[in-house]
């Protein structure tokens, strides 16, 4: 029997994304299709008259027709600018985004109809410029506790912290809530977060210190619940995390501290990449991936050789293993861009992953290819198999859309990126049954 190879679909011909938003795709199992966000950029197909555009494609999974929704022509071509994406409880999608740093506003608009994408009410915004002394804002998440009644709205904003923008109306409104946590700025940002909502009661996340580039990170974890921020031992370190006042991500569980020796080398400037819950025999577990520097000695003299780290906590405590080469610096001016992983949310046993290496056996390839990682001792070993190969191109920054346990979905984007504001990048995936 032939191995099965799975068809890779185009999900749109121009668009690639950062990584610290989400949902950024998902899928709808009342409309049966996948929803997928991206920008455009100049260098890819539609050029200039694309270029900037906030993007929707509207996948139908049954016939596999894509439509492409523009949800803010020519905001800034700047793969930061992905819009994060949620269905609300009347099927109305919501979609935000905001530019990178070069504005002070989070924008948002609403579906018309439920479970449609075709038409949207006119764009919303809330205006941060008093509270960031108009230094920008950047990013969107949005995690809704049903529990709370509450929609937390994280963007990057005061005193580039991760900020807090709170809805009780399903996103038709959104006010100040606060900051998460906060520490004097060192360098460009505070504080690069990844969240994962179980929508009921509890939002969980994983952040560093400052960017990798001006500070050697160390990774700490804690969740958001009652309106409270705790540790991973449920020790609270802030009893209400809607204020202006916050405390330092330092006082969280430290999950992955620099200078860790992991895979043989000895890991710094650590970042965060992805983080899921745990769902039905995995509830209550969590499950996140990191990268770091290997072999980065004297500090900031050595950005060709990244690992990625697999992060996984039982409920009680957490243990961090090798998990995979993640080869050099993506990008000349960005020593610590990799191609990233994605957690299936559905399976924390299950990985996606961006790396110029084979994972099997440690050989280089000619371009960053993707693979599926499986564990069924917790992160220990792994088992891997290629989901591209031979590729003429970079495969980038994969994504597993959640919204229907049925469907997998993983997306990712490929082409050629040299900065992320210049990329001829296209949307792909492979969408089957599970």
């Amino acid at each position: 029997m032939s191995p099965h190879v799975p068809t890779v679909h185009t999900v749109n011909d121009n668009g690639a994304w950062c990584w610290f938003q989400d949902e950024r795709a998902l899928i709808d199992p009342v409309a049966g299709t996948l929803l997928v966000g991206s920008i455009a950029a100049p260098e890819g197909a539609g050029g200039a008259e694309r270029a900037g555009n906030v993007e929707l494609a509207v996948h139908h999974l049954a016939t596999g027709a894509t439509r492409v929704v523009v949800l803010h022509a020519n905001l800034e071509a700047d793969d930061h600018n992905v819009p994060a994406l949620w269905i609300r409880p009347d099927g109305r999608y919501l979609a935000m985004y905001t530019k990178h740093k070069t504005d002070n506003f989070t924008r948002w608009r609403i579906s018309t109809r439920p479970h449609d994408a075709t038409e949207w009410d006119a764009e919303q915004t809330f205006d941060w410029t008093e509270l960031t002394d108009g230094r920008g804002a950047t990013y969107s998440n949005l995690h809704h506790l049903s529990a709370e009644g509450r929609l937390y709205a994280f963007a990057r904003a005061v005193n580039d912290d991760p900020s807090i923008l709170v809805s009780t109306d399903d996103g038709s409104t959104f006010r100040y809530g606060g900051k998460l946590f906060t520490r004097p700025k060192i360098g460009y940002v505070n504080g690069y977060t990844r969240y994962a909502s179980n929508g009921t009661d509890r939002i969980d996340l994983v952040t560093t210190d400052h960017h990798p580039r001006d500070y050697d990170n160390s990774i700490y974890h804690g969740y958001v619940s009652g309106g409270a921020l705790h540790r991973s031992d449920h020790t609270v370190v802030d009893e209400n995390v809607l204020s202006a006042q916050a405390p330092s991500q330092v006082e969280l569980t430290t999950i992955l501290p620099t200078g860790t020796e992991l895979g043989g080398a000895r890991l710094t400037h650590a970042w965060t990449s992805d983080l899921r819950q745990g769902r039905g025999d995995q509830a209550g577990q969590l499950a996140a991936v990191l990268t770091a520097r290997a072999g980065d000695e004297p500090e900031n003299s050595d950005f060709s050789d990244h690992r990625f780290v697999y992060a996984r906590f039982d409920g009680g405590t957490w243990q961090v293993f090798h998990l995979a080469l993640a080869g050099a610096n993506l990008l000349p001016h960005e020593e610590d861009y990799t191609g990233l992983a994605a957690i299936d949310p559905y399976d924390l046993d299950s990985v996606y992953l961006s790396t110029p290496f084979d994972p099997r056996e440690g050989r280089p390839l000619d371009h960053h290819e993707i693979f599926h990682g499986r564990t069924t001792d917790g992160g220990a070993t792994w088992s891997w198999t290629p989901v591209t190969e031979r590729s003429g191109m970079d495969n980038l920054r994969p994504i597993v859309a959640p919204g229907d346990p049925d469907t997998r979905a993983v997306l990712w984007f490929r082409g050629t990126m040299t900065a992320s504001q210049h990329y001829d990048c296209e949307v792909v995936g492979v969408i089957e049954p599970r």
